[in-house]
């Protein structure tokens, strides 16, 4: 069976609220361990869904914006200074009927954006944090059972780091959460 539509829209939607994306993250331990603090993680790190960022100067030397072709931008901040660390990470859902050369291209294209000098379109709430580029860039893949073997292989062989989506992953994360929150 194919990846489904709403699998992507439900990856997505979720992945989008902070204690998700912490989720995520804790499946990729070098990626938990970029969160500058780990007992204020909702403090420590922005999500920005469909992410758009300004590139400062063109050849026409005019800023221009676009959206970036991942799904996800994950951005660290430090929880005291309010400012952006150095550290991004982008997120790339597989997507129905993509295949191997479309969901690594999308990296690339993203790779080939961020190269630039650009500043991100921060939520609202997020405004005030200073937020130009970056010194690292780091993708995240997460695929479905149902992604086909020929794309788990080749992210593998690309060295690409990706988990594998589960639908019991995101319920097993909230029991967790509300037993903790129950216990203090």
């Amino acid at each position: 069976m194919p990846v489904q539509k709403s699998q992507y829209e439900i990856s997505l939607a979720e992945y989008s609220d902070r204690s998700a994306a912490v989720a995520l993250l804790k499946q990729h331990r070098p990626y938990l361990e970029m969160i500058p603090s780990l007992r204020r993680p909702d403090e420590s790190l922005v999500t920005i869904p469909l992410p758009i960022i300004r590139i400062r100067k063109t050849e026409a030397d005019l800023p221009c914006s676009t959206c970036l072709p991942c799904d996800l931008a994950i951005l660290m901040c430090d929880p005291e200074w309010k400012i952006k660390t150095g550290i991004e990470i982008l997120v790339f859902i597989h997507r129905p009927d993509e295949d191997f050369s479309e969901l690594l291209g999308r990296w690339r294209q993203t790779q080939i954006w961020l190269d630039k000098d650009y500043e991100w379109f921060m939520p609202p709430r997020y405004s005030h944090i200073l937020n130009e580029g970056t010194n690292t860039i780091h993708p995240l893949f997460v695929v479905f059972p149902e992604t086909p073997e020929l794309i788990k292989r080749g992210l593998l062989g690309s060295e690409a780091p990706y988990i594998v989506q589960t639908p019991q992953l995101f319920f097993d994360e909230e029991i967790k959460e509300e037993e903790q929150q129950l216990e203090n």
